[in-house]
């Protein structure tokens, strides 16, 4: 069992109502395909968001337009209330939107604080010429912390490391670099029971430091497990959103089912 606090069921239940990702009317098209349809969607700080459809639903187009991978062929996409202007992974960066993909992104060969600052090394001395090694330990261990990661030690090699290990060092990259919104695609995918529970664990204690996750899934329970919000996307739009202590298993699978069921009637 995951675990909990006052804090957390608060948080999962309502606790905060402050819209902190919005997008309106986003759309993006490739040639004759649009993948993604006049979507509206919001999500609130501090919160579990799960997006959940079928391949080639569109999800993973609309992540990347939020983050800045592709522009978007029209719509807007709102920050903390005011209109982002995100024309690259950088700007979304900025704004505190930070993805971990599928892949991690990790260097197996180096270590935990390697990994942590790649590409953005913290330096120090005369012209900032040299590696300051103490203080990327140091924000290192201090991010593992927060999240409660259970890597034995900073200075481990990540190909020592397991499934849920690696997640956490990819998780605490996008903390070092500003992350408060942070996308996860599939993070639980080809990973055994423990290593999943550790990683919804890791969600949980990111909900718990005031983060807000975007949980892209296939996996149902996980997301009756971990998320305050459920959307489904079907052929690039955006069917339905309901608060978890709403709805159940059955009522978000017929929402995919009747979407279909309306598609096919339609072609």
């Amino acid at each position: 069992m995951l675990e909990s606090s006052n804090l957390e069921h608060a948080n999962r239940f309502g606790a905060t109502s402050e819209t902190i990702l919005e997008t309106r009317n986003l759309s993006k098209s490739f040639g004759a395909v649009q993948a993604v349809r006049n979507v509206n969607w919001s999500v609130k700080r501090g919160e579990v968001c799960a997006l959940l459809g079928d391949n080639g639903a569109g999800k993973s187009t609309l992540i990347k337009l939020i983050t800045g991978a592709i522009l978007p062929s029209s719509g807007e996409i709102w920050v903390r209330g005011s209109r982002a202007r995100i024309t690259g992974p950088s700007d979304a960066l900025n704004l505190g939107i930070a993805p971990v993909y599928q892949d991690l992104a990790l260097i197996e060969g180096r270590n935990v604080i390697q990994n942590m600052f790649l590409g953005s090394e913290l330096t120090h001395g005369p012209l900032n010429l040299f590696l300051d090694h103490a203080r990327m330990a140091l924000e290192t261990t201090r991010v593992l912390g927060e999240i409660r990661s259970r890597i034995p030690s900073a200075r481990a090699v990540v190909r020592k490391l397991s499934g849920g290990q690696r997640q956490a060092v990819a998780i605490a990259r996008t903390l070092i670099r500003g992350g408060q919104i942070i996308i996860m695609d599939e993070p639980t995918a080809a990973l055994g029971v423990e290593q999943t529970r550790e990683v919804l664990q890791l969600i949980e204690n990111l909900r718990t430091q005031g983060r807000t996750v975007v949980l892209i899934t296939h996996n149902m329970s996980q997301v009756f497990q971990v998320a305050d919000q459920v959307s489904v996307m079907f052929r690039g739009e955006m069917i339905g959103t309901k608060r978890v202590k709403d709805t159940n298993q059955e009522e978000v699978i017929s929402m995919i089912v009747g979407a279909k069921r309306e598609a096919m009637g339609a072609a």
